[in-house]
């Protein structure tokens, strides 16, 4: 049972309850979490610094690219390069292994933390190494979450991470299926509380953690205890425990109850993790389930019920949600009593970390695993996000991973090639294995789970191959590059005046991080701007690209015609491209959602809302213009917005630009927003990008 509470509750005698005053938050962890890192002395604002960075070998090459266009001449905090995306190296020739490369000579020259490929997944590393009560962690993945273990974790894009490390600060201005569609969370930070905690193990508790990037909200921690104190000690750091509690008298915008004892095995269905029904009830009516996701998604399912059981092509167990020693544990205990068998059904296990390997190998976990037919797989999120164990077309996969969005499988729907991700615990995975692919629930199989045991955690391995650099910069080391990593184009500055060619309208209720650049086939590319701007709404959109390119390519016989159209001299306005999206975003804190689009020409975002601050957060650091209309947007592919004194209206402040609609010979006024910009957020704007505005600082 999940109930919520809209409106503010007051923490009275240890117990949450309604309070129709005005909020106050400084009884709250996150504030004294927020308060310890805020540089700022202005009431109501936040400018963070954080502890750590962390980084993968997705971001990290396009992140230093720019923070040494930006004047980067050292790391100031420990920043950790982890490679657990880009591990397939035989995919785009060497490419891969050249970021890798590129990722060490950075670590050497500017003072860094390098990971080598398959020691560890960047959360599991971030748990085991950086993590601390009372701490801050700033990644460039979306699921940066380590509030189980007190420490209050964001996923952000890639400039972020610049802004931190050329010591700039975080600027702010003040469960799935559950609190996703209604927004309740979205933006803020989950507390987690109350007397249930002391019952789940510290893996469940991650797992749950990492899992609230899906709720849209902001960050998340936790109220510590023993537990995490002893998970400190076992990892050999008893020194990063703190104790955090909620205190007497903390006030909250809403409330979200729990009642454990009524929680039970749950899939969620394609395409997102917010859609989540009972295994329960799955089972009992398959066919008339997935036929409401048909009717949702568009996918067809039911072809894979025989005989009224749910058929089940694939399972995998990975991650930094499902890698973890005890999910792991659990599904060996479940299989003996089976094994995944040779027909159609496989399983694949990928640990989170070499020492979780380790200890699975000590405690005997992995053979009896592997000798039930099991498959072990290196440290690697590729499974997370399309390039790793891609199912054949038509498959049904079920998976103890992060999302299941369209195509986060690795299929290619453009080629005919469709299969669908279910998530699931890792549990019933090993059920439904043992099954022999008839989807099973682990509630409803009989295993005796287990036995407690101490977890041994041996970190030597990490002692012997990460390179542990924070502190001692080598100027005299080389960058090392590679064909594939090319440095950004110079990107104009705002104009006077803009004129924006509308190259896509999508009028989907959310437009993900994944359609706008996809996941998995392009991950290869992600150090070479050029090429992968190719990819932009490939997707979701395939003409796009074209379009876009079409718009960079006006003639001014073609600019001319549109300005005198509006009733603007020849040659007064920059010409740019813009994508209008209702609510464009959720998912990957990816910035290349963002910046790809810039390398196109791209100079604005339009849409109702913003899916995520991350997503508004890296338009605005590209330079891209967030413009939120209200209303029912009537602009169609191939018309013509102008913004003009636009440049004017950013350095006022103003909240509310005028624009007018060219559609069909006919002029529309619109009227857009872009609240709450801060300072630092409308230069960066006007300069065109943050790497330009840093260039201008540095002066």
């Amino acid at each position: 049972m999940i109930k919520l509470t809209a409106g503010p509750v007051k923490i009275r005698d240890s117990a949450p309850v309604p309070y129709g005053g005005e909020i106050s938050r400084e009884k709250t962890i996150a504030y004294s979490v927020f308060a310890s890192h805020n540089k700022s002395k202005e009431k109501g604002r936040l400018s963070l610094k954080f502890d750590r960075l962390i980084s993968h070998d997705i971001t990290y090459v396009g992140i230093i690219q720019t923070a040494r266009a930006s004047g980067l001449e050292r790391f100031p905090v420990p920043y950790v390069l982890t490679n657990c995306h880009n591990s397939l190296c035989a995919v785009g020739g060497t490419i891969n292994e050249d970021d890798h490369v590129f990722g060490l000579s950075a670590a050497k020259k500017y003072g860094g933390i390098y990971v080598p490929a398959n020691l560890a997944v960047i959360h599991q590393y971030a748990r085991e190494k950086l993590a601390f009560g009372g701490g801050m962690i700033l990644g460039s993945d979306s699921h940066t979450r380590y509030g189980a273990l007190g420490t209050m974790g964001v996923g952000e894009g890639g400039p972020e991470i610049v802004r931190q490390l050329l010591e700039n600060t975080y600027d702010m201005i003040a469960l799935c299926g559950a609190v996703y569609d209604n927004g309740f969370v979205k933006n803020k930070v989950i507390e987690f509380a109350g007397p249930g905690i002391a019952s789940l193990p510290m893996d469940y508790r991650m797992g749950i953690d990492v899992m609230t990037t899906e709720t849209a909200c902001l960050s998340s921690v936790w109220e510590t205890d023993g537990a995490v104190k002893a998970w400190y000690e076992a990892h050999g750091r008893g020194e990063a425990f703190k104790e955090l509690r909620i205190s007497e008298g903390a006030e909250y915008d809403g409330l979200i109850e729990i009642d454990l004892s009524t929680v039970e095995p749950m899939a969620a269905l394609p395409f997102h993790p917010s859609k989540a029904v009972t295994l329960r009830e799955l089972i009992a009516e398959p066919a008339d389930i997935l036929r409401q996701c048909e009717e949702r998604t568009g996918l067809s399912l039911v072809n894979k019920v025989k005989v009224g059981k749910l058929m089940v092509d694939q399972g995998i167990i990975a991650g930094c949600a499902g890698g973890m020693y005890d999910n792991i544990a659990e599904a060996a205990a479940i299989l003996r009593k089976g094994s995944v068998g040779d027909g159609y059904f496989g399983l694949s296990v990928y640990p989170s970390s070499v020492p979780i390997n380790m200890e699975l190998l000590r405690t005997g976990v992995q053979a009896e695993l592997m000798s039930r037919g099991a498959v072990f797989k290196p440290a690697f999120c590729g499974p997370c996000f399309g390039a790793g164990d891609v199912p054949a077309n038509g498959a049904l996969s079920i998976r103890h991973t992060t999302r299941n969005f369209p195509n986060r499988e690795g299929s290619k729907p453009s080629d005919g090639q469709i299969s669908s991700v279910m998530l699931m615990d890792a549990r019933s995975i090993a059920a439904t294995a043992a099954n022999g692919g008839v989807l099973t629930s682990a509630a409803e199989f009989d295993y005796e789970a287990p036995e407690a045991h101490e977890y041994r955690f041996d970190g030597s391995i990490y002692e012997k191959r990460v390179y542990s650099g924070f502190g001692n910069p080598d100027d005299s080391e080389e960058l090392r590059f590679g064909p594939n990593i090319k440095p950004w184009p110079d990107i104009p500055a705002l104009p006077e005046n803009l004129v924006l060619r509308l190259d896509s309208v999508i009028h989907d209720p959310v437009t993900t991080t994944d359609e706008l650049i996809p996941s998995g086939e392009t991950s290869s590319y992600r150090s070479n701007p050029y090429k992968l701007a190719e990819f932009t709404l490939s997707r979701r959109d395939p003409g796009y690209v074209a379009r876009a390119k079409e718009t960079a390519n006006l003639t001014e016989e073609e600019k001319n015609s549109v300005l005198a159209a509006f009733g603007l001299e020849r040659a007064s306005a920059l010409f740019e491209s813009v994508i209008y999206a209702t609510s464009p975003g959720d998912g990957s804190a990816r910035e290349q959602a963002a910046s790809c689009q810039r390398v196109l020409g791209g100079g604005a975002n339009i849409c109702r809302e913003f899916a995520t601050k991350r997503y508004r957060s890296n338009c605005i650091n590209w330079g891209m213009l967030p413009l939120e209309y209200k209303g029912e947007f009537e602009g169609q592919v191939g018309d013509f917005v102008l913004l003009k004194d636009i440049r004017k209206a950013v350095a006022e402040g103003k909240e509310t630009v005028e624009g007018v609609l060219l559609s069909g010979g006919n002029k529309l006024s619109l009227s857009f927003s872009m609240p709450n910009l801060t300072e630092g957020e409308r230069a960066t704007i006007l300069a065109g990008c943050l790497m330009n505005r840093y260039r201008e600082m540095k002066g």
